[in-house]
């Protein structure tokens, strides 16, 4: 066997193993209470708390719901504390936990210390960093942004900043499916959620040592007010639904879609021709897609 030979033999085994190893990885995926196992103490052994950054709608609230349902109390923050009132009600009366309310607007940048002094003396298992703004509720090219420059401060302070303050326990980082691929029309957000993913894969491989846990949760379709409460089908999942199933990967690895469908489509989305994705057809049927569901 001569050396060209023996580089497409090495080659070809390289490629099956590491398709291989995908489709394993995949496999795994489908059975998560088997191949994620977790005992009923998992959260209470790590502490009395959750805290969820914006816990007081969509996605934050039923993990704040979820964690208090699994014997955690929670502590919920948001901007707005008639929503974070009620919600802590409803939570305190269906579970029997304690809950803990913080105001807090992470768009701007002036409000750690008062988050750090309310959380002082609180034995922390798990927390969410859920809370996300999109630049605009309907998709548009950057430079079309209304108010770009206070857009972009207040998305970075809410969905990238926010990320870097804060930080204990069992880490869940909420990114999006749409950062799986360069995303136009989303192209602030998608960056955004990109960043995410990269800081909670880095700082995860820097403290898996010290046995923390931090993982990005990337979702496609929930049924939320940012989605603007889209009709719950085999892909696009209720809140409750989607943080049910995204709780059974947290062992998962570093990175999750939160459940089947959303790990089919997230493998499909990438297999996509870039060109396709990109296309202005693609765009302007994104565009009008939204426009009708949400009304304008």
């Amino acid at each position: 066997m001569d050396l060209m030979e023996l580089f497409f033999v090495c080659l070809g085994a390289a490629v099956v193993v590491f398709y291989g190893v995908k489709m394993v990885r995949f496999a795994k995926m489908l059975y998560p209470r088997v191949c994620f196992p977790q005992p009923d103490s998992f959260f209470t052994s790590m502490g009395e708390w959750a805290v969820v950054t914006g816990g007081s709608d969509g996605i934050g609230k039923a993990y704040a719901f979820e964690l208090a349902g699994r014997g955690l109390n929670v502590v919920i923050l948001s901007r707005t504390k008639d929503k974070l009132d009620r919600v802590a009600l409803e939570i305190g009366e269906t579970t029997g936990q304690k809950v803990k309310v913080i105001v807090a607007d992470f768009t701007e940048d002036d409000m750690y210390e008062h988050i750090e002094e309310n959380l002082k003396g609180l034995n922390i298992s798990v927390l969410v960093n859920n809370v996300g703004i999109l630049p605009s509720h309907i998709p548009c090219k950057f430079l079309q942004t209304k108010d770009l420059e206070q857009r972009i401060t207040k998305v970075i302070n809410c969905n990238v900043k926010a990320l870097v303050k804060v930080g204990k326990g069992v880490i869940v980082n909420i990114s999006s499916g749409v950062a799986s691929v360069p995303s136009p029309m989303y192209t602030m957000y998608c960056a955004s959620k990109v960043f995410v993913e990269r800081f909670s894969q880095g700082l995860q491989a820097e403290y898996k040592a010290k046995k923390v846990m931090i993982q990005a949760v990337a979702p496609f379709g929930v049924s939320t007010p940012m989605t603007g409460y889209q009709k719950s089908n085999m892909v696009t999942l209720t809140a409750e639904d989607f943080v049910r199933t995204s709780l059974e990967y947290l062992q998962a690895g570093d990175k999750t879609y939160g459940s089947i469908c959303h790990t089919v489509l997230g493998w499909m989305v990438q297999a996509v021709p870039q060109q396709i994705l990109h296309s202005e057809t693609m765009q302007d049927s994104l565009l009008e897609y939204v426009k009708k569901r949400v009304g304008t």
